[in-house]
């Protein structure tokens, strides 16, 4: 799976297209040139994720819950709800129309990557939403205070 990290500037054109940075892009597997957009949950915002690492998050999700029960089932029609999109020639990602209303007519975007997928930002949202953050260390001690030691990746499963 794709870790792919950091935060990246970018323009949107009309048809809502933007060029996938070249930092992004130098941390995935030379032959990833496909990825899945899919609306966020808990913040105004997309979400794009490298196939492969969907793939992964939908099997973990599909162990998780029983595809029988009706709430359940509703969880994974959700979050299953997205897009596959592929690089053109010059390095661009397109946002499929029936997702461009979360962006709004945003000629600049942010992409904010979470460890997991990378967040896809109308910019004054973004700035909006880390204008929010009022003392991150409260935050952190607040939720991770006590914790010395960040599980490893082998301990996620």
């Amino acid at each position: 799976m794709a870790l792919i990290l950091g935060t990246e500037y970018c323009k949107m054109d009309s048809n809502g297209r933007f060029k996938f940075p070249t930092a992004f892009k130098k941390q995935l597997a030379s032959d990833d040139s496909r990825f899945v957009i899919r609306q966020g949950f808990t913040a105004e915002c997309l979400e794009l994720w490298t196939f492969d690492s969907f793939q992964i998050e939908v099997q973990m999700l599909s162990k998780r819950l029983n595809e029988f029960d009706l709430e359940d089932r509703k969880i994974i029609r959700q979050m299953t709800r997205a897009n596959i999109v592929e690089l053109d020639s010059n390095d661009r990602l397109m946002v499929p129309p029936e997702r461009k209303s979360v962006l709004g007519n945003a000629k600049e975007i942010v992409l904010q990557s979470t460890g997991k997928c990378i967040e896809i930002w109308e910019r004054n949202a973004y700035d909006k939403m880390n204008d929010n953050v009022d003392d991150l260390a409260e935050l952190v001690n607040k939720r991770l205070g006590g914790q010395h030691e960040l599980p490893s990746a082998g301990d996620a499963e």
